[in-house]
């Protein structure tokens, strides 16, 4: 089955397999009204009709299918407001298990392709084809295959953007909705972004394009054509500088392999219930160690730090902390663990077990750095990577944080 595709002629960009691709080898792909289209799955009588996935009268849009959304009902709107404005539509309970083994099913037709697949959620990710080319065919030929696998094996659809960089990519796919696929050739790159809004803009929020506003900038070539000096001194250095390279286009942002393991962690049941804060703070700096060298050892950081506590009575929770880029240093990785546990207010609560997780793996070699303004040149990354060849020579825990050389 061959896949339509969807011409955008309101889009000063590519839309087919005829466009030229040239260098185009990154993909942005995402599955259309992904909880909404599994859930049909189950209720294809339901197709072509208004259809909500969520909780009760007091939870939340998940998912809706695009029928549902011409009535104006998207994801995170409260349930109540949704009825009020599609009454016809039918409420389906959500079933995350079956998301997950839609989503892995999806992953697996990416990595099938190209080895370096960015997953950013269940029901998108970041390709990087460039390897792939010469096997099987260009680019827009590439998407082609995709969205026909997705749909002949997992019976949903989804929308492919192509363009030479992730931002134009992302965007493209957007444009490309329901079930399309959009070609940005590299040398239309600009057109395509300054037909734009500002809020297209990789970044640019709620209070970020208030700002813009009152600089009199709406769209993406007001941005451009607007001095670097300008944007710095109405929205600060990083931002200002960010913005004017993403509205010419330019994006170095590389598609990061994430390693499919899912996670990497240690955790520590105590030998007798603990209620003291200071103990625990200790304990999370051992996983935290423990969890860090793991990651250095197999080459790979993660971007979510999870905290894992068990009380007393054996009830378990879990909290966790997405962090700008992915780490492997031990002292990011023990600040956001602690941080978690003190958020959780615990007053004196007899704890019998906590764990440090590391999730959204990447090779560490591949995955981008942001350097902070004043940030010293060397510092405790390279400390990590001391501890680890005084590690491999004199043996592991040789060298230790000073907190943790006699255990209480």
């Amino acid at each position: 089955m061959s896949r339509r595709q969807v011409p955008r002629p309101d889009v000063p960009g590519g839309w087919g397999l005829g466009d030229d691709d040239t260098g185009c080898t990154v993909l942005h792909v995402d599955m259309d009204a992904f909880y909404a289209s599994v859930e049909l799955l189950r209720r294809p009588d339901l197709v072509g009709t208004p259809v909500v996935v969520g909780g009760g009268e007091r939870g939340v849009v998940l998912s809706a299918t695009y029928e549902a959304r011409r009535f104006g009902v998207h994801a995170a709107m409260p349930m109540s407001r949704a009825r009020r404005l599609c009454p016809t539509a039918t409420v389906l309970a959500p079933h995350h298990e079956d998301y997950a083994r839609v989503s892995a099913g999806v992953m697996e037709v990416f990595r099938s392709v190209t080895p370096v697949v960015e997953p950013l959620s269940l029901d998108e990710a970041f390709l990087d084809v460039s390897g792939a080319v010469r096997r099987l065919g260009s680019p827009a030929r590439i998407g082609q295959v995709l969205r026909d696998r997705v749909a002949d094996e997992q019976g949903i659809t989804c929308s492919v953007g192509v363009a030479s960089t992730k931002f134009v990519a992302k965007l493209a796919s957007g444009a490309a909705k329901p079930d399309g696929l959009l070609v940005v050739p590299h040398a239309r790159t600009v057109p395509f972004l300054h037909s734009l809004p500002v809020g297209a803009l990789w970044g640019v929020g709620e209070r970020t394009e208030e700002a813009l506003a009152r600089l009199g900038l709406r769209t993406v070539a007001d941005v451009a054509h607007t001095p670097v000096a300008t944007l710095v001194r109405g929205l600060g250095e990083a931002t200002g500088r960010h913005l004017h390279a993403l509205a010419w286009g330019r994006d170095e942002r590389r598609v990061v392999a994430v390693v499919p393991e899912r996670s990497i962690g240690s955790e520590e049941t105590f030998s007798r219930d603990v209620d003291d804060p200071r103990l625990v703070h200790r304990e999370l700096l051992r996983l935290a160690e423990r969890t860090a060298a793991r990651a250095r050892a197999r080459g790979v950081a993660g971007r979510t730090v999870v905290l894992k506590v068990r009380f007393a009575d054996f009830t378990t929770i879990t909290r966790s902390r997405t962090l700008r880029e992915r780490t492997d240093v031990t002292r990011e990785i023990h600040a956001t663990a602690r941080d978690l546990f003190d958020a959780l207010g615990l007053d004196r609560a007899r704890l019998r077990l906590v764990g440090v997780r590391l999730e959204g793996l990447a090779e560490s070699a591949t995955s981008p750095r942001q350097l902070v303004l004043g940030e010293r040149t060397h510092g405790w990354r390279e400390a990590d990577s001391a501890v680890d060849r005084a590690g491999a020579r004199f043996g592991a825990g040789s060298v230790r944080p000073a907190t943790l050389l006699h255990r209480p």
